[in-house]
């Protein structure tokens, strides 16, 4: 049969030839993962090998080379996934998943027998595919000049790819093989909709409307589940279809049927695949991806709007065979908010297997390697921060227990439980590295570890249990030696940053030793457990709920993770209790085991605690303090603002918080002597003479002088002035005067007081004989004798 791809096979051929790279782009059923591998069998020397992001398509594009060649797989066409290998001596076409790649270079750099490697469906962007990408053109630089290199895809953006690859030739083939007619919703959904009976009603619509088989896109195995019990489709078929199945079921469900059939299917069904029967492809729209959170080293698994590549690709699965129709549950409006591509996979997933090649291969950071986007810094901090505490990594580069890790098929963490507990773990390792056995059944291990082995009690599906006991016997082989570890002690050694130890209060909420907060629905077996091993949870950056976990006594806890305790001296700051605490606590990582008080803390500890208490309060500073400041301000001695003077408290306060411990220690402390110790004799000195603290009287009497208003001012008693004849300046300047009443209260402001006597001190003198006949109001107040008191009393 003639496909679209067929058109440029020339022109890829001439490229490989001339130039030893090309970038494809061709749209879905254009044939570009069965046709280009056998088209360059004779341009290429060597093997071809082809990589495929999913497993089931990995051996279902093998399955249509071979039937193109008349032979079996594992003759010149084969295939390599994890747990299965199919290929002989005669193959020269391998399709393998992405992971088998890098296994591949990192223990042959030269790729010895390989002549050409094609990346398929590369838009979906996985962090195997890009790591793999990196390696193999690192590879072809240095080593291999030989080796052709294709990327291939659907709906990338192929420009910068090209230009990754010095800047390989582009072939574009046009055109899908049948036209596929695209149908949206007239509205969009009403808000509170559900996803499942919308995407029930939509599917049903379809089936009523046109003849065919139905494939349609749903974000995960729940979905499909309750999806299938929305449904009510006499004489259709219903084929669930998701990565978790047995690959006997996934292939039963891309076979044909005798009658009208439905697949509903996850992501897994977007590319290299063709369902001969289906004709009509109804799109929920959504799409389920991994997210990482450096900050709080959780995967979490959310919900979203698929992109319009993706929905590309998905409306591609109707016209693989015949023309099409693409039932979309969203309006033609909603369809151009969408974004344009998914985001790579580099950006967003945990990155510890990448940076545990990244060191395996010698460029810990990877700034070595052409990535098309590099890993984030922050995420691949994290990662490498776990490996070390795994003991994969010291001081940045591999350790020999690191290159075993990177050996296993499996994450790290999970590599270092096998190392560590021996094959006991096997069975540990299988159930976390698959899907929930009992989803809904509370959070218990130990139960998914029953269910195991006896299915029957829980009623689990038997393909699942095969599956997971199938991956536990790979992994023996793996294991490190016999140890006699329980569960508990197992799971602590994979989790080491996820022990947790439940919070003080009714509510069972647990801190963990990685430092981030976890919870757990009140009803749960495990709800009252003080010490945990959290081996799942929803991922929430805060306080993420508690899906999986483990119970763990102090005693196995001390067992395994024993070297990672230690006694630690707290001497801070508590704004809950707004005072120094001090405390001795055996901490593992965040979690205290053992908390004691630590009575004889070293005062300068205690000083320092205080100071990050004084930076929450503020400085406080008294009256005195203030009109000090505002002295030291005028001259400009040094930054008086509080910012300044707490960014540098460190220098002048410190050494004067003795004794301090306390908000209300705090309030009672001035702060005024720390202020003049920072000035020396000169500036003392200086700011005496030029910005005097205080006005002396003419009865000797010493009065504040304050500068924080406009020009520097003194408050006194107009009787206190009598006999001065010369108005007092500081600074330069004229003290500005706030003469008083006997009683305190301001009669006159002034700058020239000799003006005051000659003036308007007759007026103010008439109204306080009035108000104030006990004192004296003299008629030349130059002349009379300073006083604070009242006239004598005649005898």
């Amino acid at each position: 049969m003639d496909l679209p791809i067929d058109a440029i096979l020339p022109d890829l051929r001439s490229a490989v030839t001339r130039h030893g790279r090309a970038v494809l782009q061709a749209p879905p059923g254009a044939g570009k993962t069965t046709r280009v591998p056998l088209a360059l069998l004779e341009e290429v020397e060597g093997r071809i090998v082809m990589l495929e992001p999913r497993r089931l398509a990995a051996r279902a594009a093998a399955e249509r080379m071979a039937a193109t060649l008349g032979e079996k797989v594992g003759e010149t066409v084969g295939y390599a996934i994890r747990g299965e290998r199919v290929v002989s001596d005669a193959t020269r076409i391998e399709v393998v998943t992405e992971g088998i790649l890098t296994r591949r270079i990192q223990s042959d750099p030269g790729l010895g027998g390989i002549g050409c490697v094609i990346f398929d469906e590369f838009h979906e962007r996985s962090l195997n595919a890009d790591l793999g990408l990196a390696l193999v053109w690192e590879v072809r630089q240095a080593l291999r000049e030989d080796l052709a290199v294709i990327v291939m895809s659907a709906t990338l953006d192929a420009a910068p790819v090209a230009a990754l690859l010095d800047d390989a030739p582009m072939i574009t083939s046009e055109g899908r093989s049948h036209p596929v007619t695209p149908r949206w919703l007239d509205r969009p959904l009403p808000k509170g909709t559900r996803f499942e009976v919308a995407i029930a009603r939509l599917i049903t619509e379809a089936i009523m409307t046109e003849e065919s088989g139905v494939l349609a896109f749903l974000p995960g195995e729940g979905e499909i589940r309750r999806v299938m019990g929305q449904l009510d489709l006499p004489g259709v078929e219903i084929r669930p279809l998701y990565g978790a199945m047995p690959f006997a079921e996934q292939r039963r469900a891309i076979r044909p049927a005798d009658g009208r059939k439905l697949v509903l299917a996850t992501a897994i069904a977007e590319t290299s695949l063709t369902i001969e029967d289906v004709r009509i492809v109804v799109d929920g729209g959504r799409a389920r991806r991994a997210r990482f959170d450096p900050g709080s080293g959780m995967t979490r698994l959310v919900t979203e709007r698929v992109s319009r590549a993706e929905a590309a690709q998905r409306a591609g699965r109707a016209g693989r065979v015949a023309p099409g129709t693409a039932w979309k549950l969203w309006t033609k409006g909603e369809e151009g908010a969408l974004p344009a591509f998914p985001p790579a996979e580099i950006e967003v997933a945990d990155l510890t297997a990448l940076a545990l090649e990244l060191a395996l291969w010698g460029d810990p950071d990877g700034s070595g390697l052409p990535f098309l986007t590099p890993p984030p810094p922050s995420g691949l901090a994290e990662a490498q921060a776990l490996l070390a505490g795994l003991g994969a990594l010291e001081d940045g580069r591999i350790t020999d227990h690191g290159r075993a890790l990177a050996r296993m098929p499996l994450h790290p963490r999970l590599g270092h439980m096998l190392a560590k507990a021996g094959p006991a773990a096997t069975d540990l390792a299988a159930l976390l590295s698959e899907r929930d056995l009992l989803r809904d059944r509370g959070a218990d291990l130990t139960l998914r570890l029953r269910a195991l082995r006896n299915p029957a009690e829980f009623a689990v599906a038997r393909g699942a249990v095969e599956r997971v006991r199938s991956e536990a016997k790979r992994l023996r082989r793996h294991a490190g030696p016999t140890q006699d570890l329980s569960p508990a002690q197992m799971a602590a050694l994979a989790y080491p940053d996820r022990v947790g130890l439940r919070r003080p209060g009714d509510a069972p909420r647990w801190l963990l030793s990685g430092g981030k907060g976890a919870q757990m629905a009140e009803g749960d077996a495990l709800a009252g457990q003080r010490l945990l091993v959290v081996t799942d949870t929803d991922g929430h950056p805060r306080d993420a709920t508690i899906r999986q976990a483990i119970a763990i006594s102090e005693g196995e806890l001390r067992a395994v993770l024993g070297d990672r305790m230690g006694w630690v001296e707290i001497c801070e700051w508590s704004r809950r209790d707004r005072r120094v605490v001090t405390r001795r606590q055996e901490r593992l990582g965040a979690i205290a085991l053992d908390d004691r008080t630590w009575p004889d803390a070293p005062p300068d500890r205690v000083a320092r605690a205080m100071l990050d208490g004084v930076r929450e309060l503020g400085l406080r500073p008294s009256d005195a303090a203030r009109r000090f400041l505002a002295r030291v301000a005028l001259l400009e001695l040094f930054d008086t603002s509080e910012e300044a003077l707490l960014a540098e408290a460190e220098d002048w306060l410190l050494p004067f918080l003795d004794g301090v411990r306390t908000a209300s220690d705090w309030t009672n402390f001035d702060i005024l002597p720390a202020l003049r110790a920072r000035l020396d004799y000169a500036a003392q000195t200086r700011l005496d003479q030029e910005v005097p603290g205080h006005l002396e009287t003419p009865l000797g009497r010493r009065v504040p002088i304050d500068y924080s208003s406009e020009a520097p001012e003194v408050a006194v008693r107009v009787q206190e002035l009598f006999g001065m004849t010369r108005h007092p300046t500081v600074a330069g300047r004229p003290l500005r005067l706030s003469l008083l009443s006997p009683a305190g209260r301001p009669v006159q402001f002034t700058q020239d007081l000799p003006g005051f006597w000659a003036g308007s001190y007759a007026d103010v003198a008439k109204d306080m004989r009035a108000r104030y006949p006990k004192h004296p109001w003299p008629d030349d107040p130059t002349e009379a004798d300073p006083t604070l008191r009242a006239k004598r009393r005649k005898g």
